[in-house]
C-alpha cells in the first residue's frame, strides 16, 4: 500500500446523451435501502424486527457553464409531457491521470425535473452556471481494477 493515495474527485466525465461538454459539478449519487419494520402479534419479543425494503435513489444534479446559443438542458426538459418523457441512460465516470474510468456510476431511465438558469449579479466575477436536476430509476456503481 506504499505510495497509494485516495482518489481525487475533480477529474470526471458525464455521458448524458447531449453535447460532450464538461460539467463542473455532479451531486446526488445516493442509494438508500428503506427499512421495513414488522412485529407479529404472537411474537414473544416486545420489539419489531427490521428487514431491507425497497431501494430509494436521490435526484442527481448536474451543473455546467452557460454558453451562448446552447439550449440543450431546456430542449431535453421541454420533452416533458403528461406521462411521456425522453428518458436517457447516463454514465458518470471518475477518471485517473490517464483519463481512464476508475469508478463508474450508471444511471437508468433518467429524465429532467428541474432546469435552473444562472443567477445574475451586477458586481460578480463568476462564470454563469446552469443546473439540471434529474430523476431516475436506478443507480449502479462499478469500481475499476
Amino acid at each position: 500500500m506504499a505510495n497509494t493515495y485516495p482518489l481525487v474527485k475533480f477529474h470526471f466525465s458525464v455521458e448524458w446523451g447531449g453535447t460532450n461538454i464538461g460539467f463542473t459539478e455532479v451531486s446526488g449519487l445516493d442509494i438508500e435501502t428503506q427499512v421495513i419494520e414488522y412485529r407479529s402479534g404472537a411474537s414473544p419479543e416486545f420489539s419489531k424486527i427490521k428487514m431491507p425494503g425497497l431501494q430509494k435513489y436521490s435526484n442527481i444534479t448536474l451543473k455546467r457553464g452557460s454558453f451562448a446559443n446552447d439550449n440543450e438542458f431546456y430542449q431535453w426538459y421541454n420533452t416533458v409531457n403528461l406521462n411521456t418523457i425522453e428518458r436517457r441512460d447516463i454514465t458518470i465516470s471518475l477518471l485517473n491521470e490517464e483519463h481512464e474510468p476508475v469508478v463508474v456510476w450508471k444511471v437508468k431511465n433518467a429524465f429532467p425535473i428541474k432546469v435552473q438558469s444562472t443567477n445574475l449579479k451586477g458586481d460578480g466575477n463568476e462564470t454563469a452556471i446552469e443546473t439540471l436536476e434529474i430523476a431516475h430509476e436506478g443507480l449502479t456503481i462499478q469500481n475499476g481494477d
